[in-house]
């Protein structure tokens, strides 16, 4: 059937969504083929498509089309995490819709609920992944909780921990108190707040006072007074009550003479109050503040390190929720034994944490109603120096939403530091080649200062750790109960770990669990390492750095030569997409863009191929509204196009080679597809999506639309059909040297054999535009592609991509060059003198052009719409000078326009335009405009004065034109 008039992404789009994926087209039984493999980042169960995501995704699926094309056995993996944090969240939230919380149902039923709200709605973004177009292997689906994907979790943590590479310690952690767990450093987002800074006198141990004396540079002293206190400030008051130290720098000569002595933390019943230390650190700075900090271990990050090296006692001061611990025994007992431990008495762990030395008439309050009281009664007492307002900066769970307490616990760590070495290595000696390199000094830089990873979630949903603890403290680590069990022996009690692992400690493994591991299956073998993974730089230390420490761990020993250690060779990390104000993208800007809208709006070919186009090594791309819509022009373009070659009987090609050519039209368009196959693979090598998409775009709309195509019509109106030519008729265009020559067209033998030939070649480019396009603009490509020829059993997705070895013809490349030269300069002439685009001019030709005007004849009527081409020297008068490849053609104006008016016009509107252009130079040279004008202010002023720059340059050309 002949095709549609009007191109309907919507109406092509599901169609082929469902034929590829029902025929099993996305991975090709191609077991002889080398085998090129993606995995996918595994979107969050809990997830819908976001435009990162389809960033992401296009990216991945226009390489594994391309290389689909080039008959690979092309595997993408895909599959979704189950995004312990999230997934939970989502599940609680519907309980709470309710009436119902988690802990009115054992773990299991709880889990079991989630397991049902995964069948019914876990599958969102999956099915909005194939509306893009995502070309994975959807029969293979994973799932980061499937058996077979906990067994090799369960497996990894066993093996890590049987090599110490996994083990349990009490450290500072991130305390999410909203949900009720420790998260990584990854998960905190830092914002500034309005908040306080106070400052409190801490009074010396038993009345002592000193000589507080200030000094100059100079040591000329500015300051003296006695003290029986040390001034410290502090912005969390709260934290007071966990004191162990103040500390001061050891260089700080105000505080010498009480180095070494007891202060009193100003908080409890004076009768308990608790006395600490006055020790010194490299860690204060004597000219912050008063340069004296509290060390408050257990709840600040630098107060732990300080804590760690000189030995200081680490007291948890609140709950899982930040309010004030309400456990143990009486204040009065815990202080008096901190003070005891404080000036020396031994003490265990275990009793540390233990010893609440929160006062009674705190215990239980809110973090921050227990800061409100802790400020008051110092103040109460006299001993609050001040009170300053201060900006801070305040960690927030990136989920929970909540202010993020540190907090001292027991989790369980991988020791990343040691499996991050051959990581670093493999990144040194190019066996992973990380895409832009820009990105390697960041991985360097993180990787070689790697902390311990908290991999233990206080969360019901996830992998349960393998861990079982005896009533006596053992912990035993086993794949399962009773090897555990088995291990410590009968009649041990053992009670299972409740924590679950950290989701990124599972998705670590994508690369190989899911492609079978622990089994050594042959999918594993033939598609292990992968060959490139595609994410976000802001994944970068989330899941790629330890995809690269997991695998190297657990697939390096199995792998006989080194470049075949790495989990994938290349990494590829793109930049952000961006509001079109260059603004980040967020829910509480209400400038977040869906892109399944685009795609009811565009078309998801569109969408594609802008993210492609703009995708520039890394770079952020800016939303665009303008270039979405230029692209789905782009597809209504090559729609009409090949609606055109269908009337004019030209359909698909019989053969993947070129066609043989003798016409200069048809050498020169299968070289410009040569070169376009070769600038394509150049650009795919070098992973810039910007220059492979610009290449077939260029050539598609540029080279075969707007030239080539109307180059042939001449060629295609001279069949003995004319009804079947969407063409208009053209004469024999008249060519005299000396006016009176007459060259007709080629005789009608002659004209069959070309128009043949001229058929076959373009039949043969159009379908090799639809192979080099489809990667970026599959559903378009494909309806075309069986649209143009009977080939159901040869879909475009498993066509071939075209080889860049067709003949190239230099002499007739050169010839059309010319000619696509001359008639753009006449165009532009035209333009210039207001005569309109189908005026037919005579125009007079050197001698030496005379072969080349001789063979492209019928073009240059067509095309150039010269009524006259002569070869004598041009009349005098005024005419216009066109310069083509160093030879000047003159196309005399008199008779044709009023010389005088419109040089006058065009000077008139030549002295408007600089004025503006040189009106918006001084704004633009003036700093103070540059400087203080909104930014989007000065980029319009520059915009502007480049439009006036080439409005006045063109004016000025044609002012130069008239002669």
């Amino acid at each position: 059937m002949p095709m549609e008039k009007t191109f309907d992404p919507a109406a092509i789009e599901a169609k082929w969504a469902q034929e590829w994926e029902s025929r099993g087209l996305f991975r090709p039984a191609r077991p002889d083929a080398q085998p090129f493999t993606i995995v996918n980042p595994p979107p969050n169960v809990t997830g819908a498509l976001h435009i990162g995501h389809a960033l992401d995704n296009t990216l991945q699926d226009v390489l594994i089309r391309y290389e689909r094309l080039r008959g690979k056995d092309a595997l993408w993996v895909v599959g979704t995490d189950h995004a312990g944090i999230a997934t939970q969240m989502v599940v609680e939230r519907q309980l709470n819709e309710r009436q119902q919380k988690r802990t009115d149902f054992t773990r299991d039923e709880f889990v079991g609920k989630v397991w049902e709200w995964k069948a019914e709605s876990g599958g969102q973004i999956t099915r909005q992944l194939r509306r893009l177009g995502c070309s994975m292997d959807w029969s293979r689906e994973q799932f980061t909780m499937d058996p077979h994907f906990t067994k090799a979790v369960v497996k990894v943590f066993v093996d890590l921990h049987k090599k110490g590479l996994i083990y349990r310690d009490k450290r500072l952690v991130n305390w999410d108190p909203a949900l009720k767990t420790a998260i990584s450093d990854l998960e905190v987002e830092s914002r500034e707040v309005s908040g306080h800074m106070w400052h409190f006198k801490y009074p010396l141990a038993g009345g002592e006072t000193y000589t507080y004396v200030e000094r100059d540079a100079d040591g000329r002293v500015v300051f003296q007074e006695e003290r029986d206190y040390i001034s410290i400030a502090t912005t969390r008051p709260e934290t007071m009550l966990g004191d162990g130290a103040v500390a001061v720098h050891p260089d700080d000569a105000r505080y010498r003479p009480i180095v070494g002595k007891y202060c009193e933390i100003p908080v409890g019943p004076k009768e308990h109050r608790r006395l600490i230390p006055i020790i010194t650190d490299d860690y204060p700075d004597p000219d912050f503040g008063s340069g004296a900090v509290k060390i408050t271990g257990a709840h600040d990050e630098n107060d732990y390190g300080v804590a760690q090296r000189n030995g200081i006692p680490m007291y948890r001061l609140m709950d899982e929720v930040a309010a004030m611990r309400a456990d143990g025994p009486s204040y009065a007992e815990a202080s008096a034994r901190a003070v005891e431990i404080a000036k020396g008495a031994p003490a265990t762990p275990a009793e540390i944490d233990a010893l609440n030395l929160v006062p009674e008439e705190y215990r239980g309050l809110d973090r921050y109603e227990a800061r409100a009281r802790v400020v008051a009664d110092i103040d109460a007492e006299g001993l609050m120096v001040k009170v300053e307002d201060k900006l801070i900066m305040q960690p927030f769970g990136d989920r929970g939403g909540v202010v993020i307490e540190p907090m001292l616990t027991d989790q369980w760590y991988v020791d990343a530091k040691t499996l991050a070495q051959p990581p670093i290595q493999a990144v040194r000696d190019g066996r992973i080649n990380i895409v832009p390199k820009t990105w390697e000094k960041t991985f360097f830089n993180w990787m070689e200062n790697i902390q311990p990873w908290c991999v233990s979630r206080q969360l019901w949903w996830g992998h349960r750790i393998p861990a079982w603890y005896a009533e006596d403290g053992r912990i035993f680590v086993a794949e399962t109960e009773e090897e555990a069990q088995a291990e410590a022996g009968a009649g041990v009690a053992l009670s299972r770990d409740p924590d679950v692992l950290d989701t990124w400690f599972s998705s670590a493994l994508w690369p190989f669990a899911t492609l079978g591991w622990p089994e050594n299956t042959e999918l594993l073998k033939r598609h292990y390492p992968n060959d490139v993974v595609i994410s976000g730089f802001d994944i970068l230390f989330f899941w790629d750095a330890r995809m690269a420490m997991m695998g190297m761990e657990f697939m390096g020993s199995e792998r006989e030569r080194p470049e075949d250690k790495v989990p994938w060779k290349t990494l590829y990390l793109h930049g952000l997409v961006r509001a079109p104000d260059g603004q980040k993208m967020s829910k509480s800007k209400g400038n977040v863009i869906d892109p399944l809208g685009l795609i009811d709006q565009y078309g998801a070919d569109a969408l594609r191929f802008f993210m492609s186009a703009m995708e520039s090594q890394g770079r952020d791309i800016k939303m665009d509204g303008a270039r979405l819509a230029g692209y789905r022009n782009f597809a209504t373009k090559l729609w009409n196009a090949a609606r055109f070659c269908e009337a004019n009987g030209i359909s698909a090609s019989t053969s993947l080679e070129a066609p043989a050519a003798t016409l200069p039209v048809n050498r020169w368009i299968i070289g410009e597809v040569a070169d376009t196959v070769a600038a394509m693979e150049a650009a795919f090598a070098a992973y810039r999506f910007d220059d492979a998409a610009n290449a077939i775009y260029s050539f598609a709309w540029d080279r075969f639309c707007d030239w080539y195509l109307e180059l042939i019509k001449p060629v295609l109106s001279r069949g003995t059909d004319p009804s079947s030519v969407r063409a208009e008729p053209v004469e024999a265009p008249s060519f005299s040297a000396s006016g009176d020559e007459e060259k007709n067209g080629p005789s009608t033998s002659s004209g069959q054999t070309e128009i043949g030939e001229t058929k076959a070649v373009a039949g043969w480019v159009l379908d090799q535009i639809l192979v080099m396009l489809h990667p970026f603009m599959p559903f378009i490509t494909e309806e075309l592609w069986t649209g143009l020829g009977d080939r159901a059993d040869y879909p475009l997705i498993t066509a071939k991509w075209p080889a860049s070895n067709a003949a190239r013809d230099p002499q007739a490349g050169a010839d059309i060059d010319w000619l696509i030269k001359l008639v753009s300069e006449l165009r532009a002439a035209k333009a210039e003198l207001g005569l309109p685009p189908g005026a037919r001019l005579a125009a007079h030709f050197p001698a030496s052009l005379k072969d080349r005007a001789d063979k492209l004849a019928a073009q240059l009527d067509r095309l150039a719409r010269l009524e006259l081409v002569s070869f004598d020297p041009a009349p005098a008068g005024a005419s216009a000078q066109l310069v083509v490849e160093g030879e000047t053609i003159t196309v005399p104006l008199e008779g044709v326009i009023d010389i005088a008016a419109e040089r006058d016009r065009l000077s008139k509107a030549l002295a408007a335009a600089a004025k503006e252009r040189d009106s918006l130079a001084g704004r633009l040279n003036n700093p103070s405009f540059v400087e203080r004008a909104k930014p989007e202010a000065v980029e319009k002023a520059r915009a502007d004065h480049a439009a006036k720059e080439a409005e006045a340059d063109r004016l000025s050309a044609a002012l130069a034109r008239l002669g």
